[in-house]
């Protein structure tokens, strides 16, 4: 593909030796004009950059970071950006599938995205994207190419609709078309993500029929995928877990401006300044310095008649999961004592997927809470993503299990979970098995 004018690429020094800049301040990241004249998913540019574990251990993986065209949430044309992975010393001649990994972001502040939490010298204190590597990083042994996107888009839009599954394809297409990576356009492709990351895969794979019908998606795992985020935020305000929402809150303003409206309007001062605080927070942050929280302290009118405004019951409206029904095979997995997500939320995208003739394995776990279903659901996400690549036949059905651990699967799994978190936090080899 020839650039465009002012597509000249980041200084070399950016990307391999100084400190990383937070992605609004990259230039690397910047959108060059007639972004327009570009195909949904064409790459713009790309460099390679190093990998480190907390931004201080050095992972020995061969990664790059590939901006390129994608589109927001009202259709119009944006520069996106995903850091691809593979095991240090593959082979990029060997056939391999390609795992969409959506990282559970849940801020909006550039410190957590994966383009920057994830590199050499990065910052990124109480973000979440560093430990999913570490829990992640077993893919690689595998010998799996992984696409680790900034789905909330440069401005951090925590929760919108669309728009994140829009980054996801995009990214896949950008991947597939990386010539390092050895990638085929008929390459397998896995989408999967847990809790913030996902709501973003559903969105991934309730938009591709429609938006990359081209891709050969063979699965989604869906861990916790929040279901109906606006009853999730209704009963976590107020709670400990309150700067959850208050964070969703503050996102989507950029993308909703009649919610923009409603805050203007209703919300005061120091609810205002609350949002403003959250859009530098880390997600640990966020949580701590907002537990308890409750909107109807921040407004000047009861919460109840601004959540029943037409502004605010659009946005709930558009962010409500499954009114599109993917096409590839899904597993779900979801704690039914989960302290954030409601099981009744994701039942009801579960139901809503199977209304609609989606294959569906919907797995509900009674031992764990939202935090720990996260390492203990992994293997199973990866085994059964591992079948889809190989080319078995999909389960359905739903059981619901004392625990997810419970299997020799599983167990196995967290060998090799383990083994590989290991090697992460001591800065070892990666290498495909």
């Amino acid at each position: 593909m020839q650039p465009l004018p002012d597509q000249a690429p980041a200084p070399a020094a950016d990307a391999k030796t100084a400190r990383p800049l937070l992605p609004r301040d990259d230039p690397f990241l910047v959108a060059p004009t007639g972004l327009g004249l570009l195909a949904p998913g064409a790459i713009i540019r790309s460099r390679e950059v190093e990998l480190a574990f907390l931004g201080l251990i050095p992972q020995q993986v061969s990664a790059w970071q590939l901006v390129y065209r994608s589109t927001d949430l009202n259709g119009a044309p944006e520069a996106a950006v995903t850091t691809v992975v593979l095991p240090e010393g593959a082979d990029p001649n060997e056939p391999r599938p390609l795992l969409a990994y959506q990282c559970a972001i849940d801020a909006i502040s550039g410190k957590a995205f994966p383009s920057y939490a994830l590199r050499q010298g990065a910052r990124s204190w109480g973000s979440i994207p560093p430990l999913e590597f570490a829990l992640l990083a077993g893919v690689l042994r595998k010998g799996w190419a992984l696409s680790l996107c900034d789905h909330e888009g440069l401005l951090g839009r925590f929760g919108a609709a669309r728009e994140p599954g829009y980054r996801v394809l995009d990214g896949v297409r950008a991947a597939l078309d990386f010539e390092p990576l050895g990638l085929q356009a008929s390459t397998p492709v896995g989408l999967m993500g847990y809790s913030g990351g996902g709501m973003a895969s559903s969105w991934a794979a309730e938009m591709a029929p429609e938006y990359a019908p081209e891709l050969n998606i063979v699965g989604a795992a869906l861990g916790a995928p929040v279901g109906d985020p606006a009853e999730t935020f209704i009963r976590l305000n107020g709670t400990f877990h309150a700067g959850l929402p208050a964070m969703v809150v503050a996102g989507l303003r950029s993308g909703y401006p009649g919610l923009a409206r409603v805050i203007q309007e209703h919300a005061s001062f120091e609810g205002r300044r609350h949002l403003q605080r959250l859009e530098t927070s880390s997600t640990l942050a966020a949580v701590v310095h907002h537990r308890n929280h409750d909107f109807d302290d921040y407004l000047d009118a009861p919460l109840a008649d601004v959540l029943g405004t037409p502004e605010v019951l659009h946005v709930f409206d558009d962010l409500r999961l499954g009114q599109r029904i993917p096409a590839c095979p899904v597993l779900m997995t979801q704690a039914t004592h989960d302290q954030i997500i409601h099981i009744e939320d994701v039942d009801g995208q579960q139901q809503r997927y199977v209304d609609g003739g989606a294959t569906v394995h919907y797995v509900r776990d009674r031992f764990s809470e939202h935090l720990s279903l996260h390492p203990l659901a992994l293997p199973l996400m990866i085994g059964w993503m591992a079948d889809r690549f190989a080319g078995k036949p999909a389960p359905t059905g739903t059981r619901t299990v004392l625990s997810v651990a419970l299997s020799l699967r599983s167990l196995w799994g967290y060998v090799g979970m383990a083994t590989a978190a290991i090697r992460t936090v001591t800065g070892r080899p990666l290498s495909a098995r």
